[in-house]
């Protein structure tokens, strides 16, 4: 009986793996071409007599509501400059990144039609870490000032847990969260098991979007961080139980099991070993279980209430 077992799930095993393989090939033959504009670099090559024509070119790059002034003295800004330097160093060239990112695209326009493809700017930004990605349908703006290595000496005084991810192999990742967010329905209401699902269905996109990525990656956590979690997790949901927080609406969990931080925030010894936002990782697994248990489209599930979701989806944490 139990090679019987064995063999079946082989089976399901392989058959799952064909079906991964012909989706993937069909994704490769996805139109989704897109300019790469190294803003960045042209800005720098740029001086006060060319600033004129970089303005008519890109109009959208220079808000109306700052004269010339301000972007000659940015010119000639010596940090600016350095910030210039090294990003070049880091970026001489973005075929890497343009790989992952039309990889990216393609996806995104097999499992949502009606996307349209963004061309892609390279900006700097002050290391404004907040905005690394901006997208708005039409661009996606990427600051490369915030992906030059966790180690990089403009990130000194900058807590590890945000830099441990100012890397360029995260740029697609944070690329896919940005445009996933467009498709994502905010939280229906303000409990925790709402938000929690809200995330879990940003980082299932990512699932579709970046298959090529690690869930590690995905979560931005290093390897050690997710297996701490993988490992964990039948804890981390018995303790979500036990204290009845899935219907809680105290906002203060948001910052204990939700948003970046050093770590999650169980009030106990083991706080320091865990990384955070434990409650995105126990959405996504539960938006995983709905989906591998219901037969429903990926758009009936972004609008899928939290609670319906959760009922289906019949989450058993790996012990």
């Amino acid at each position: 009986m139990l090679k019987k077992c064995c063999f079946l799930i082989i089976i399901l095993g392989l058959i799952s793996c064909d079906k991964r393989s012909e989706t993937e090939a069909k994704i490769e033959e996805v139109k989704a071409d897109f300019e790469v504009v190294r803003f960045d670099q042209k800005f720098a090559n740029s001086d006060e007599a060319g600033l004129a024509d970089l303005k008519k070119e890109y109009p959208f790059l220079f808000p109306a509501r700052y004269p010339d002034s301000v972007w000659v003295q940015k010119l000639n800004d010596t940090i600016q400059q350095e910030i210039e330097t090294e990003v070049q160093k880091v970026f001489p060239e973005f075929s890497v990144q343009n790989d992952d990112l039309h990889s990216l695209f393609q996806h995104v326009k097999f499992y949502f039609p009606e996307f349209k493809v963004p061309d892609v700017f390279t900006v700097t930004s002050e290391v404004d870490y907040k905005n690394q990605v901006i997208y708005t349908g039409d661009y996606l703006f990427v600051s490369l000032d915030t992906y030059l290595g966790e180690e990089h000496k403009f990130y000194m005084g900058i807590q590890e847990y945000l830099k441990k991810n100012f890397k360029s192999e995260q740029i697609a990742v944070d690329a896919a969260a940005e445009i996933a967010k467009k498709y994502v329905p905010k939280a229906e209401s303000r409990t925790f098991l709402s938000h929690m699902l809200y995330y879990g269905k940003i980082l299932y996109l990512k699932d579709l979007f970046i298959p090529f990525k690690s869930d590690a990656q995905k979560m931005g956590y290093r390897e050690k961080e997710m297996e701490w979690a993988n490992a964990n997790e039948a804890q981390i949901w018995r303790y979500f139980i036990e204290n009845e927080l899935l219907y809680d609406t105290d906002s203060e969990l948001y910052s204990r099991f939700l948003y970046p931080a050093p770590f999650s925030k169980f009030y106990l010894q083991l706080d320091a070993e865990s990384p955070s936002r434990l409650g995105q990782y126990i959405g996504w697994n539960i938006i995983r279980s709905y989906m591998e248990k219901n037969d429903v489209s990926i758009l009936k599930m972004l609008n899928t209430p939290a609670e319906e979701i959760f009922n289906k989806a019949n989450y058993k944490p790996k012990k």
